[in-house]
């Protein structure tokens, strides 16, 4: 089993605040929230810095060592882990061998693609993920799933499918995001299925399983034995192999847009992804925007808004 991460809450004055940024300003990355006023990513921990509407700050730090980290600001810091949910089954958190589980990312960025991941994990395989340091992948920086990526797409097998975003765009209004993701999973488990068929399948839940069986309705074949949980890439192993692949894949896509259009892309749908794609848009024009950008995310329309303006 995959312990979840670790997490600690503490209150901030303005000193400390500057502090804490000053301390992980090499390892800062964009918000992916416009909530976050302060986000960076070190090894296996990530640190975040919130505002609340009452003027109140306080940082949040989680995964590895989130204690010890929190320490160094405030003694009285303590750890917190999220309780499961009544409703979880117990057998959530068993791990049964062999098994295929899956995962996606890019439903929160507003450039770039979907891409979901199924992946095979045998018992002997395990030493092996833990040796790589396979977690999360929001755990993890970006140069780490480069640095492991090429190693897993050659050592493991999986399944991909990437959703770009003229595709994406078309489909856009026939189906909502989860439903694009539960015919994106149901393909890649049906994939790794068939090739191992003693499988145990399990997906990293999005949605109630009643509602995932019920986009897939008029699927010619459906993947029907799953478990369900969510946070499974931290219960799972295949899925958390699953959630680094499906990162890494994701990263070469932005690569190869940012090669072909000469930009440094950000992440995540925060109001500096908004102030790059008017800059964007400037220069490139608005059918070049609409190929690497999801149109139904609000981003799109104050993108419009403030490129009138």
């Amino acid at each position: 089993m995959i312990i979840p991460p670790a997490t600690c809450s503490i209150k901030l004055d303005e000193t400390l605040e500057k502090r804490i940024i000053s301390d992980y300003s090499s390892y800062k990355v964009d918000n992916p929230s416009d909530y976050i006023v302060f986000f960076a990513k070190k090894e296996g921990l990530s640190v975040s810095i919130y505002h609340s509407s009452k003027g109140e700050s306080k940082a949040v730090f989680q995964g590895i060592d989130a204690l010890m980290e929190a320490k160094k600001y405030d003694d009285n810091a303590t750890l917190s882990r999220a309780k499961p949910k009544i409703n979880q089954h117990k057998k959530l958190l068993v791990n049964k061998y062999p098994q295929i589980g899956s995962d996606e990312v890019g439903t929160g960025d507003f450039f770039g693609p979907i891409v979901v991941v199924a992946s095979f994990v045998d018992k002997n395989q395990f030493e092996r993920l833990k040796e790589l340091g396979v977690t999360d992948s929001k755990l993890l920086t970006d140069e780490k799933i480069n640095e492991i990526g090429p190693i897993l797409i050659k050592e493991f097998d999986y399944s991909l499918m990437v959703l770009d975003n003229d595709k994406y765009n078309s489909v856009n209004g026939k189906y909502n995001m989860n439903e694009v993701k539960a015919k994106l999973h149901n393909a890649a488990l049906l994939n790794l299925k068939h090739r191992h068929e003693e499988a145990n399948a399990y997906i990293d839940q999005f949605a109630e399983p009643d509602k995932y069986f019920s986009y897939l309705a008029n699927e010619k074949e459906v993947l029907e034995e799953i478990t369900f949980s969510t946070k499974g890439e931290l219960h799972f192993p295949s899925v958390a192999l699953s959630s680094v692949i499906a990162r890494y894949t994701f990263l070469l896509k932005i690569k190869k847009i940012e090669e072909k259009y000469s930009v440094k892309i950000p992440l995540g749908a925060s109001s500096s992804v908004d102030e790059f794609a008017v800059e964007f848009m400037k220069e490139h024009g608005i059918k070049e925007l609409n190929k690497i950008v999801k149109m139904n995310f609000s981003n799109y329309s104050r993108v419009l808004n403030n490129f009138s303006k």
